[in-house]
């Protein structure tokens, strides 16, 4: 502190100084002492500094001056609250000097401290706002001085945007001050007053909300003069795009008065009621519904209103537009040269065109239900409009009918099959290409650079909304964005959106550009030398594309291994350009002074080009080849010529690496060891395929110290990683088994049966895994024997009692060690059955459960493979580990039936079918079984070949059993039906929608379980069928029995989230019964007694809780249409709901308040206090833990809630919302965990936390 404090008395002594340097370096370095976090300055200091910097503010130097005023900000924070009251006192005092300097200076100094302010419910701010308050009021209200009102309606409107909810008590004041103000004579002080109203009226109550509005509307109607109308009008627009949420209620009454003034001769006026009513639309989306049409025929009507210029004589070169398409610019018509008598500085005519553009575009975005209308009407008029001659007009234009491409690109989730409907927005936009292609290629060949560049924009949302629109004019396209690339004088900002284009349109067409590379070519080239490195590094990434059409090799089949495929040659136009290609690429790819960007283009590009034409650039390779060599070794560029070096080992063309291979294998050998994971991985695929395709060329000495690098990588820690070395150690053992040395074995062999036993292993790394046991038996690798790998892989398993795992884990590491038994005795041959009796013995005469399930396991994986109907009481001893009390071991025996079965279906399947008939006490578990069987042959075509002639006797079995009292075999049976009806469509579905209507309410419940089985994320052959019968299938959703209800919900989520294009058009007749089911129904609430005591019991939960998580789902996939007004009015009832349906609530709130941030701002009072009330609940005294871990659960989650409600912008306006989050702050026990939601919410922004796992 004595250090800090004589630090300071220096730095204020050379304040002091008559030199202005010495005073503006003491100024600065205070500046930097005060924004250390660590500075505490004691009361004198505090005094002196404060004096000090306020004298400096009325320094003879503006330098000086200016520091002192950021020395504000940081000091505001430090000294006491007494000492802020001063400085803000003091300005407020200098504000009125007669000097305009220090006048300027305090103003900037109150705005720095308003700014500086803690936001919060501490004192300081409240007291400095309330000083600052009555004293701008006051300036306000003088009117002697124009430039000190000014600086006051500044200051007051930064007041009232941090802190209008500190102010409530000053509110009327300031609005009987500022009202005045709009009848002022000087414009900027009415534009000054009207954002400080726009700002009041974010924190203000119902009342002078409503006197602001009467007095705005009274001023309209006795309004004599334009400007005074202009000023109210504009007041309404700033009004509304500030506090939309509670403009809503009032757009009744001022929406007819300002489309009465947008008739208006004045251009002014009617351009600010264009924008008013662009913010009604974007602000007050229900409100304004009734008054969309107008607006849209106002806005068509408005982008034409051009007086003064006559577009007459360019309609016939529009018209002919095939005629005008050559290689060189056509420009706009120049809007000079009719302009001798009329000056373009007096036309303001553009303004009213531009606010017409930019309303229609927001109407555009909020209104997607109207799009298919808008198509008819709108799509027109906005085309026509693409030759408007103002740059500013013409780029709103464009940008209006990109919003309309964007409206009509189908959501992700969508998958639409087909061709879309004949009157859908995507069907009316593929009749309107051609126009649309004529008109951007007209601007593109224009001269407006900014223009062009929202053309392209255009074009490019074009492809996004409808892929593979452009194949019919492709030709045109390409002859109009050519010349833009070869003309030097083009931006460099034009050629890099004319090249994103091109990469967007050749991604598109794929095999369609190929006739068109050639007239590409020569551009792309030339932007290739282009001297700025971005065109250069986009020229080179679009070079790689063409590429790779001019020759795909997607297609070449038989291209494993070491044999040369024969490649059909590119066309002999595109030959001449190869050699270009290849030598542009050569220079950029030596140079080593280049830009990072370019340097891995040029490398990327450069593999491309010798794994598509490495037949034609033979000569070349000891050129190129080395380079790749120094760019493995350079740390910047060595991931990026790894995975370019993969491309063209990987090449059909078997481009001859030799040359390399010897100095590059144990380059990438090392990389296996460093501590980059993207690395590691694309060193491990090059490796593979250099293994697959060249093993001939590396020596055994060389591959097998590589081989010494894998183990470490063999881990479960990082299992794709694992797999990927596993997929490595795979191809050596068949390409190269002598590689695989005493050493490599002795290292490897332990991480392999490691990571066999590991519970995580699962997927593709244990599939890379059976492929290396596979190999290691069938290449007979010295030591890695069947015998010998069986022997270790059974070792843990008898070691058991060893460790200590847990049973889900155990289980878990049994199904994955059992499959790399089953490969290994597979792969072994006619030793298989000697294994399979070891097994069959243990199954029968198990030491343990453990070794028991083992055991039944390791016959199931086997069975799939090998045919055991041959091996002797197999099925006695299965149907037999069907009565043990342990579950899991009846679980492994019914697993090992089904999976036997697969084996040999004739033999087993007839079996099951009659043992289901004939053992009711076994049936749940040969259910599973049966369901085993249908899983298992439904994945391949050979399956299901086999399975066919079964299906009829399957279906009949399972239909016997739709009325079981258990629940858990009927959703077996459901499922079977289900899987059943995927691969029979045409003859089961009836069948199934039979069973609908059938008078059992379990068959009903069976048969609508059994139509969620159906609904797959894949294309299925069934989707056709579905798609017509849908409404059929949707009948149980308004069932009478309660269960039928809920599997239906539980049917209709599946839909819509594996497939919602069955499901979206049925909307408008199924939401209203989902909402239905969100509400409680108090006749299926039962009270029971539990002894003493009587325990509610509500019936209908289930029933609620399937409805909401519908209405998530519909979020997520059908929220174009929703009408997410009527949908957040059941979600504000949810929140009120059981602690169930509260959390889904709360996630819901969280996801809307991302997607559509207006609605819920507009709500956000409804919102807010049932979360008030769920973050104060209070447990009672004598709860168990659980429901105590429950209330905390439930307060987090409603905490995130309010975390992403305060995401929303202006969101920070709401009183209501600040009040909560103030209240939050103040509890201790919410207060650490909100900053915590708060700091992860901001630190995880491209990541989407409220999503809902629906797996």
């Amino acid at each position: 502190m004595a250090n800090v404090s004589y630090h300071i008395a220096h730095l204020l002594e050379k304040m002091t100084s008559n030199d202005k340097d010495f005073r503006f370096m003491a100024t600065n370095d205070l500046m930097t002492e005060l924004q250390k976090d660590s500075i505490k300055l004691d009361d004198d200091s505090e005094r002196k500094v404060v004096k000090m910097l306020l004298r400096l503010l009325e320094d003879k130097n503006g330098e000086v001056q200016n520091l002192a005023v950021k020395c504000l900000g940081p000091l505001v924070n430090k000294v006491k609250e007494y000492q802020v009251e001063g400085i803000v006192d003091t300005l407020c005092a200098n504000m009125l000097s007669d000097t305009e300097q220090l006048r300027d200076i305090s103003s900037i100094g109150l705005k720095t401290v308003i700014s500086e302010l803690p936001l919060g419910s501490n004192t300081l701010a409240a007291n400095v706002c309330k000083k600052i308050t009555g004293k701008l009021s006051s300036a306000i209200e003088k009117q002697e001085d124009v430039s000190v009102q000014l600086e006051a309606l500044d200051i007051l409107a930064d007041l009232l945007s941090r802190f209008g909810g500190l102010l409530i008590s000053f509110h009327p004041m300031l609005l009987n001050s500022l009202l005045p103000q709009l009848a002022s004579p000087r414009q900027a002080v009415r534009k000054r007053t009207i954002v400080a109203l726009s700002h009041l009226v974010m924190s203000c109550n119902a009342s002078l909300y409503n006197k602001l509005i009467d007095h705005l509307l009274e001023g309209l109607s006795s309004s004599t003069s334009s400007s005074v109308s202009r000023t109210h009008i504009q007041c309404i627009a700033s009004i509304c795009r500030q506090a939309g949420h509670r403009f809503g209620e009032q757009l009744w009454r001022v929406a007819p008065s300002v489309l009465e003034y947008s008739k208006d001769t004045d251009e002014e006026l009617r351009e600010h009621c264009l924008q008013a009513l662009e913010a009604f639309v974007l602000k007050c989306p229900k409100e304004v519904q009734p008054h969309i049409p107008t607006i849209i025929d106002l806005c068509l009507k408005m982008i034409t209103y051009d007086p003064n210029y006559n577009y007459e004589d360019e309609e016939g070169v529009c018209d002919d537009d095939e005629e005008m398409e050559d290689d060189t610019y056509s420009p706009d018509a120049d809007p000079e040269s009719d302009s001798e008598e009329y000056s373009d500085d007096d036309d303001m005519s553009w303004k009213v065109r531009r606010a017409a553009a930019k309303c229609l575009e927001s109407v555009i975005a909020t209104r997607h239900e109207l799009l298919a209308e808008m198509y008819h009407t709108v799509s027109p008029a906005l085309i026509a409009r693409f030759k408007e001659r103002e740059e500013n007009v013409k780029c709103d234009i464009l940008s209006a009918y990109t919003a309309l491409l964007r409206a009509t690109r189908p959501p992700p989730a969508l998958q639409l099959s087909g061709t879309p409907a004949d009157n859908s927005p995507q069907a009316l936009l593929i009749q309107t290409v051609s126009s649309i292609v004529r008109g951007a290629l007209r601007v593109i060949r224009g001269r407006s650079v900014r223009a062009r560049g929202c053309a392209l924009s255009l074009l490019r949302e074009l492809l996004a909304a409808a892929p593979g629109c452009l194949s019919d004019h492709v030709a045109r396209v390409v002859r109009a964005l050519t010349p833009a690339l070869l003309d030097k004088t083009t931006a460099s900002s034009m050629k890099i959106e004319t090249l994103v284009f091109i990469g967007c349109l050749v991604r598109g067409q794929g095999a369609g550009m190929r006739e068109h590379a050639a007239a590409l070519l020569p551009a792309v080239l030339a932007s290739v030398h282009d001297p700025f490195y971005k065109v250069t590094a986009e020229a080179l990434r679009v070079l790689q594309l063409l590429v790779k059409i001019m020759r795909p090799l997607d297609n070449i089949e038989g291209a494993d291994g070491e044999v040369e495929v024969a490649v059909e040659p590119p066309p002999e136009e595109l030959k001449q350009f190869i050699p270009a290609m290849y030598e542009c690429n050569l220079v950029r790819l030596r140079a080593t002074d280049m830009d990072q960007e370019v340097k891995e283009r040029a490398i990327a590009a450069c593999g491309q080009l010798l794994c598509h034409f490495g037949d034609y650039l033979q000569n070349e390779l000891p050129v190129c080849l080395p380079i790749f060599l120094e760019r493995l070794r350079n740390e910047i560029t060595r991931l990026t010529t790894v995975k370019a070096l993969t491309k063209v080992a990987s090449s059909p063309l078997r481009i001859d690496l030799t040359p390399i291979l010897s100095d590059a294998v144990p380059i990438l050998g090392s990389f296996l060891r460093k501590n980059q994971r993207a690395l590691k991985l694309s060193t491990l695929v090059l490796l593979d395929t250099l293994v697959q395709n060249y093993s001939h060329a590396i020596s055994i000495e060389l591959l097998s110290k590589v081989l010494m690098e894998v183990p470490a990588l063999v881990c479960e820690q990082d299992l794709h990683c694992a797999q990927t070395a596993l997929a490595l150690v795979r191809s050596a053992c068949l390409r190269c088994p002598a590689a695989l040395t005493a050493d490599a074995r002795y290292a490897l062999t332990p991480k392999i049966l490691a990571l066999a036993k590991s519970p995580l292993l699962q997927g593709g790394a244990l599939k890379a895994m059976l492929g290396v046991l596979s190999a290691l038996v069938s290449a007979d690798v010295a030591g890695c024997s069947r015998r010998e790998l069986l022997a270790l892989l059974v070792m843990p398993v008898r070691r058991l009692q060893e460790h200590n795992a847990t049973a889900h884990h155990i289980k878990q590491a049994f199904h994955s060690l059992s499959k790399c038994v089953a490969a290994v005795v597979v792969e072994g041959g006619p030793e298989a059955g000697e294994a399979v009796r070891g097994f069959l013995r243990d199954a029968a005469h198990p030491p343990s459960d453990a070794h028991h399930m083992f055991s039944l396991l390791a016959l199931a994986e086997i069975g799939r493979h090998l045919d055991l109907s041959s091996v002797p009481n197999l099925k006695e001893v299965l149907l037999n580990s069907f009565t043990p009390s342990s579950e899991e071991v009846k679980s492994a025996a019914s697993y090992a039936l089904g999976s036997v079965a697969v084996g040999n279906l004739p033999e087993f399947l007839p079996f099951i079918l009659g043992e289901i008939e004939a053992q009711p006490k076994r049936q749940y578990l040969l259910l599973h079984s049966l369901r085993e069987i249908i899983s298992s042959e439904s994945c391949t075509p050979e399956g299901v070949e086999a399975l066919r002639p079964f299906i009829p006797q399957i279906w009949v079995q399972l239909s016997k059993h739709c009325q079981c009292a258990e629940e858990g075999s009927r959703n077996v049976v459901a499922e079977c039906l289900g899987k059943l009806c995927l691969l029979e469509p045409e003859e089961l579905l009836p069948h199934l929608k039979e069973f609908l209507k059938s008078p059992e309410p379990l068959t009903r419940t069976t048969a609508v379980t059994a139509v969620k089985f159906t609904i797959s994320d894949q294309p299925q052959a069934i989707d056709g069928l579905l798609r017509g019968c849908m409404c059929e299938l949707l009948v149980p959703l308004r069932d009478a029995e309660l269960g039928v209800r809920r599997v239906a919900l539980v049917a209709f989520n599946s839909a819509a989230h594996n497939k919602p294009s069955l499901v979206r058009d049925l909307l408008p007749q199924v939401l209203p019964t989902i909402y239905a089911e969100t509400k409680v129904k108090k006749e299926l609430i039962r009270e029971v007694e539990m002894g003493p005591f009587k325990h509610s019991v509500d019936d209908g939960l289930d029933l609620r809780k399937a409805a909401f998580e519908c209405m998530y789902t519909l979020l997520g996939t059908c929220l174009d249409r929703l009408d997410v007004f009527e949908f957040l009015r059941h979600v504000e009832d949810g929140l009120r709901d059981h602690y169930d349906i509260k959390m889904l609530t709360y996630l819901m709130c969280a996801r809307l308040a991302q997607l559509c941030p207006a609605v819920v701002l507009q709500r956000l009072e409804s919102l807010v206090e049932p979360l008030r009330a769920t973050c104060t609940m209070k447990v009672k005294a004598n709860s168990v833990k659980q429901e105590y871990e429950k209330q905390d659960e439930l307060k987090r989650s409603a905490l995130r809630a309010t975390a992403a409600l305060m995401q929303i912008p202006e969101a920070d306006k709401n009183p209501h919302l600040m009040d909560f989050v103030t209240q939050i702050r103040s509890l201790p026990e919410l207060q650490p965990i909100f900053e915590s939601i708060l700091k992860d919410s901001s630190g995880a922004a491209g990541l989407d936390s409220n999503l809902m796992d629906q797996s």
